[in-house]
C-alpha cells in the first residue's frame, strides 16, 4: 500500500512560478506522475517520471511542455512539480499518483493505482 501527501498549491498571478511536492509512503518503483482537474473537467495527465524496461522517462503533456518540470528525489521518495509561466488555464487541483505495475500510457488515470488527496492552484490573471 503506498499512501501519497501533495503540498504546494496556492494562488499566484500569471506568469508566476509553484512547486508541488508528493511526499509518497511505501514502494513507488514503476512511477508516478502528476495529474490534474479543473471544476466541470476530465482529470488529465500533466507530467509523469517512470520505468521502461531498463530506462527512466519523463513525459509532459504538450501544454506544459518547457513550463513544467517534474522530478523524484529517490532518497526522499518526494516526486516534485515545478511550474513556472502559469497561465489562468493552469487552475485546477493537482494530484499526485503513482503506479503499482508497469505503465503502459501515462496519460491513463487507470495505470495508476494510488492517489494522493489533491492541492489546489490558482492562477489569476
Amino acid at each position: 500500500q503506498v499512501q501519497l501527501v501533495e503540498s504546494g498549491g496556492g494562488s499566484v498571478q500569471a506568469g508566476g512560478s509553484l512547486r508541488l511536492s508528493c511526499v509518497a509512503s511505501g514502494s513507488t518503483r514503476y512511477g508516478m506522475a502528476w495529474f490534474r482537474q479543473a471544476p466541470a473537467k476530465e482529470r488529465e495527465a500533466v507530467a509523469a517520471v517512470y520505468r521502461s524496461g531498463i530506462l527512466t522517462r519523463t513525459r509532459y503533456r504538450d501544454s506544459v511542455q518547457g513550463r513544467f518540470t517534474i522530478s523524484k528525489e529517490y532518497t526522499e521518495n518526494t516526486l516534485y512539480l515545478q511550474m513556472s509561466s502559469l497561465r489562468p488555464e493552469d487552475s485546477a487541483t493537482y494530484y499526485c499518483a503513482a503506479a503499482g505495475t508497469e505503465i503502459g500510457d501515462w496519460q491513463r488515470s487507470s495505470e495508476y493505482s494510488y492517489w494522493g488527496q489533491g492541492t489546489q492552484v490558482t492562477v489569476s490573471s
